[in-house]
């Protein structure tokens, strides 16, 4: 809780808590919406329409899934809620826009070559937003989002898990501040 906070302090306004974070739906979601109520939070790492459907109704604005989850997909027509499904390959994104998904997840992106594989990627899909993850630097944010990303998850650039673990909160909020800079300098 306290990292999430000060990824917000430096300048992220919009935050993914993982499923698997304790607490995620029972308490991160509702008491971030309830400080920040301007900023965007969502649930990662939602594997079934039944996490889905928990995360909705503990206050998640979006949902992301390491791959597509179909049922999630078809049944986020009935909902507010945005669902970024994950894809990889050219025939995933097909399938996943051709079901619904307005924005999607290219995960694992830096196994498939990074930056060059986004801008591969995205050359036959133009008009879909995509979204880079995973192991991401915020030295290389702007790469990505000059190949065709329309916004990058940097988890462990900006938490880190040693200063995590010495609860090194301010330079977590130093890093998320670096990453909103360059972000922005990016002009993208």
């Amino acid at each position: 809780m306290q990292a999430a906070h000060a990824a917000v302090r430096g300048g992220v306004s919009v935050l993914e808590i993982v499923m698997s974070t304790p607490g995620a739906l029972e308490v991160v979601i509702g008491d971030l919406r309830r400080s920040y109520p301007s900023l965007t939070f969502g649930v990662g790492t939602v594997l079934n329409p039944e996490d889905a459907r928990k995360a909705i109704r503990a206050g998640a604005q979006f949902l992301m899934s390491p791959g597509t989850v179909m049922e999630i997909l078809h049944a986020r027509k009935e909902s507010e809620v945005l669902y970024i499904p994950g894809v990889l390959t050219p025939t995933e994104v097909i399938s996943a826009s051709n079901a619904g998904a307005e924005v999607v997840k290219v995960y694992p992106v830096s196994v498939m070559g990074g930056e060059v594989y986004m801008l591969a990627l995205k050359k036959p899909f133009p008009f879909l937003p995509m979204v880079a993850s995973q192991g991401i630097s915020i030295d290389s944010i702007k790469g990505y989002l000059e190949a065709g990303a329309s916004a990058v998850v940097l988890s462990d650039a900006i938490f880190d898990k040693e200063l995590m673990r010495e609860r090194k909160f301010d330079e977590i909020s130093e890093l998320a501040n670096l990453a909103t800079l360059r972000a922005s300098q990016s002009g993208t």
